[in-house]
Order: structure tokens, then sequence, then C-alpha cells
């Protein structure tokens, strides 16, 4: 028993995930629904994963912040705005190039049952809340964007308490404590890498066994056409690393583990502990991604912009309408701002797409169609939100290291 747990101490974490990923399919086409079994140790991924996300966040940040300048940090999160507005326009872009060539959804008919859309908090809401009310209802409702604030604060505030002359004592010490958290967060998070794997296997095993290939079979070109846009969108940003001299093979390499799983859990939030191990794995500037990462898991969803495009030429084309070129230009636009400050959390999609349709005069019965295919589309889109935010982080950090 004792070899046989070794063994899968020391394997590495893909070829577990790789193994995970089989098991659950086969096990979940064998058992159908009574796969669901299975569910709570799935449940338990995501609430490990949850669980790491404020302390690593905070303590990341507040470290970070304490090892660069103040004007550095400030010109990196300029960059990192930039690069998500860029990125984003560039997968409305390429959503709508593609779905344009092939044109899913037509000769299919709209459901007629009612359907309720979701409440969109709107962008100012988000920008809102980026300072939050106070710190524990931040902590207590997962605001990415008001616990990044907090961290900012104290992260800066600890910095000057450190550089006077009357304090620098008291902000050593306590810079020395929050370090201490940080490594130990860490240390906890290595701990829960080696539960990932189980997790992924419940979870996949659940998802095969309650949905079978039924919506593939209903929607499927949808969703073929959505993945040959993601699809087109990672070729992007191959070409951007090429172009900032990113090493693409060690990239992967590392950005494999939080990229299946984001996939398999469709939590950009969730996946964020993995995706900032990948970061460090891969050298870069801690005060870069401490700040990149979790903000990109609440701003940045690439995946999300192309089903934002893609959506709204399948609902076109079942109503039979054609979209216009003033049409495409305002899903360009409003794509972009809307999926900027799209929650990663899953579901969420269906929330920017009836806003989107909402302004384009689209039927809300088909969002009702795309809620068929909501976690098959979904799974994708996210493993490409978390991509996106590794892809930006490293060639922000080339350009760092340039200046």
């Amino acid at each position: 028993m004792k070899a046989i747990w070794r063994g899968y101490i020391e394997a590495s974490l893909i070829l577990k995930i790789t193994v995970a990923l089989i098991l659950g399919i086969i096990v979940g086409f064998i058992f159908g629904p009574d796969a669901a079994v299975l569910s709570p140790f799935g449940d338990l991924l995501l609430r490990l994963l949850k669980f790491l996300i404020i302390p690593l966040i905070l303590f990341t940040l507040i470290v970070g912040v304490n090892q660069t300048k103040i004007g550095d940090l400030g010109r990196m999160g300029g960059k990192v705005f930039l690069y998500y507005v860029i990125t984003s326009a560039f997968a409305i872009a390429v959503g709508l190039a593609i779905a344009t060539l092939f044109n899913p959804g037509t000769g299919m008919t709209l459901p007629t049952e009612e359907f309720e859309t979701p409440e969109n908090p709107g962008f100012v809401s988000v920008l809102l809340n980026i300072v939050p009310e106070n710190i524990v209802t931040a902590f207590n409702e997962m605001n990415l964007l008001g616990i990044i604030f907090t961290a900012l604060a104290f992260g800066i505030a600890i910095s000057y308490l450190r550089s006077t002359k009357d304090y620098s004592e008291l902000g050593e010490q306590v810079y020395k404590v929050v370090s201490g958290l940080n490594e130990a967060t860490l240390t906890i998070m290595k701990a829960i890498l080696q539960y990932v794997p189980i997790g992924i296997f419940a979870i996949i095993a659940n998802t095969v066994g309650s949905q079978g290939l039924n919506t593939l079979e209903e929607l499927g070109s949808m969703v073929l056409v959505l993945y040959l846009a993601l699809l087109g969108m990672l070729v992007i940003y191959i070409i951007f690393m090429k172009l900032f001299n990113v090493r693409i093979g060690e990239f992967f390499k590392q950005a494999r583990t939080p990229m299946i799983t984001a996939f398999v859990t469709q939590s950009s939030s969730g996946t964020l502990p993995l995706t900032l191990n990948a970061a460090r794995n891969l050298g870069l500037s801690k005060s870069l991604y401490g700040f990149s990462l979790p903000f990109g898991a609440t701003v940045n969803m690439d995946g999300a912009a192309i089903r934002i495009a893609i959506s709204a030429v399948f609902a076109a084309n079942v109503m039979g309408v054609t979209l216009s070129f003033p049409d495409i230009l305002q899903i360009v636009v409003l794509g972009t701002l809307v999926s900027i400050g799209t929650a990663g959390v899953p579901g969420a999609g269906i929330v920017m797409i009836a806003t989107v349709f909402a302004q384009l005069g689209l039927s809300m019965e088909a969002v009702a169609l795309l809620t068929a295919i909501d976690a098959l589309v979904g799974m994708g889109c996210t493993a490409l939100n978390v991509t996106g935010d590794l892809v930006g982080t490293s060639i922000i950090n080339k350009t760092e290291k340039q200046d």
C-alpha cells in the first residue's frame, strides 16, 4: 500500500490528471446517472481550491507589492488592462469570423417555453465593487476585485512603513509575518495538488454520466464552431508569445494543469490557485502575477467574448435574420465591455449573452436554447480564459524585463 501511495505521489501531476480524465469518461458512460454518487469528491476539490483563493491573493499580492516599486506596479497594471481589452476585442472578432463562415443554428427552431433572463449587475456596479464596503464582506462574497484592492492597499501601506525611519522595524516585522503566511499557503497548495486528479475524475464521471452525448447531438454545430474559434484564439496566443520570445513549450508544460482543471470545473476563479502556481513555476515576477492573474480571473474573459459573438450569430440564424455591419460593430464593442467584468464562475456566460441579445433585439428564447449546451460550451471557454490570463502575464513579464 505504501508503495502504491509513493508511486502516486511521485508521478507527474499531468499524468495523474490525464488518467483521471480517461477513467472519469469511462465510469460516466458505464454507470450513467449513478455516477452522481461520486459528486461529493468533485465538490470537495472545488471547496479546497476556493479555500485557497483568499490567502493566495492576499498574501501573494502584499508580498509582491513589497518586492517592487510603486511606480513599476502602476506601469504593469496599465499594461495588464490594455492587454485584456485588446485580446477581448480579438476574441470577439475571431468568434464572429468563424461563426459567419459556418453559420451555426441555420434551420433550427426556437423553444416555445418562456425563459427568465438573469439579471446583469452592470459594468458600473462591477467598477464600484472594486472598493468593498467592508473587508469581511469582500472576503465572504469572494469579491476578487475587492480582495485585490484590499491587498494592494495593505501592501502599499506596509511598504511605506518599511521605508520610514520611525516605523521601519514594525513594517519589517509585519512583512515577515505576511511572507511566512504566504509560504504556509503555498505549502498547503502542494498538498491540495495531490487531490486534484481525484476531484477531476469525480467531476468528469458525474458530468458524462448525467449528460452523455445528448447535448452534443442536439446542438453539435454550435459546439463545434465554438471550439474551432477557441482553437483559433489559441493560435493567436501562440503568435503573440512568439513575438515576445516566450518559450512556448515551457509555457504549456506549466499551463496545462490549470487549463485542464479550468476545463473540468468551469471556474476561472476556482482554478486560480493552480494558475498562480503555474506562474510561479514559470519564474514570472511575483508582483506581476500576484495582481494580473486574480484581476484576469475577474475581467479577462476571451472565451466568454468568443461565446458572445458565436451565440449572437447563432441566434440570428435561428431567427432567420441577418446581422448588419452596425450590428456586428455593436457586438464587438458591447461584447468586449460585457466580457470584461463577467464573473469567473459557472453559468455567468448566460447573463452576458442575455445582455447582448437584449441590446441587439435578439430573441430571449434563443438564450433558453443555448442553456442546453451551457456546460459543454463553458468548459472550453473557461479553459481559454485561464490560458489568456497566463499568456498575458508571460508577455508582460517579458516587457518588464526589457524595461
